[in-house]
């Protein structure tokens, strides 16, 4: 396993981070807590220190499960970059949602009961909050780091201006400043590459995409128009001719090399620097061709060839910010 530095924090990550969506019981995808811990169990004993996670995967279950699984297998906690977020609607309740003050004060907390732990590493905000004033969010999560209850702050998907503002702003206020950003990012969509990524760059923000493999589809088990993200984002994605060329191009390099295309996909991310995509598993093997990706150096011309069939699309920003992350599911009383 290789190592990077938290964005520019002295903070070290292993180059994938395990995400934990996956574990739960809110749809029928997820995976209870006997299923989850021999994933959980098998990234940890392959040198992946870093889990990310979020209160509304499966309304605080997968927190949970996390947590308890840790602890089963013997995991140190200081050996342990844990993520967790804050967004989305957890109960009907109209103030137990968004970035307000009362909501991240509470939020927290309630998230580091359910891991059982003391603090979080990275405590992330999941969505860009239109209601919420920037500077009510930023002076909550200051107060969050100042309590010791997270290490570092990081946003996730949104649009690179509002991310700008959010900099500035903490700059201007001397707030707690953003240290990573989870932004949408894969072969098949390279948007984030007009102007998120490099915003980040120059601001020195690492980058933990989510979703490496597009929703499956350049794992080459699915062909382009037939792939839908799990999280109902209420839009097909990815059915355009110029996306089964990506895919193509994928299989073509795999296929030389007589490895998986989920593999290449990945170690076309890691070869991007100071970045550590979000890798996901429903089963313990399934990390394997994951974690190979990290030795895999892909060459120019590979790379020149995985990325020549990408056509501009849509940028997606947000992504629709109001949807919930457990589908049509409703938040519990």
């Amino acid at each position: 396993m290789e190592y990077i530095r938290l964005g520019s924090t002295g903070t070290k990550v292993s180059r994938l981070c395990l995400g934990c969506m996956t574990f739960g019981n809110s749809l029928d995808w997820t995976l209870n807590e006997a299923d989850s811990l021999p994933i959980i169990k098998k990234a940890y004993e392959s040198g992946i220190n870093f889990f990310d996670t979020a209160n509304i995967y499966s309304y605080g279950e997968s927190e949970r499960i996390l947590g308890k699984s840790l602890k089963a297998i013997g995991a140190k906690r200081d050996d342990l970059v844990i993520a967790t977020k804050v967004f989305f609607p957890m109960t009907q309740n109209p103030n137990a949602r968004g970035l307000s003050r009362k909501h991240i004060l509470a939020s927290i907390d309630e998230s580091l009961s359910r891991l059982g732990m003391d603090y979080v590493d990275l405590y992330q905000i999941h969505r860009f909050d239109y209601e919420t004033p920037m500077e009510e969010t930023l002076e909550a999560l200051t107060d969050v780091v100042r309590a010791g209850k997270a290490r570092y702050i990081g946003a996730s998907s949104m649009y690179a201006w509002q991310f700008a503002k959010y900099l500035h702003l903490a700059d201007r206020k001397g707030l707690a400043r953003f240290v990573t950003m989870q932004n949408f990012y894969n072969l098949a969509y390279r948007e984030e590459e007009r102007e998120m990524i490099p915003l980040c760059r120059d601001e020195g923000v690492g980058l933990v995409p989510w979703s490496p493999l597009a929703g499956g589809l350049l794992a080459g088990n699915r062909e382009a128009g037939t792939a839908r993200s799990q999280m109902n984002m209420q839009r097909e994605m990815f059915v355009r001719p110029e996306d089964q060329a990506v895919v193509n191009a994928v299989k073509t390099v795999a296929a030389k090399r007589g490895v998986k295309p989920a593999q290449i996909a990945i170690a076309w991310l890691l070869s991007k620097p100071n970045l550590t995509p979000i890798v996901g598993a429903s089963k313990p093997h399934q990390l394997d061709d994951t974690i190979k990706a990290i030795d895999t150096q892909l060459s120019p011309e590979e790379i020149a060839l995985l990325e020549a069939p990408y056509v501009a699309q849509q940028v997606l920003g947000p992504l629709n910010p109001n949807q919930s992350l457990t589908s049509s599911v409703k938040p519990p009383n």
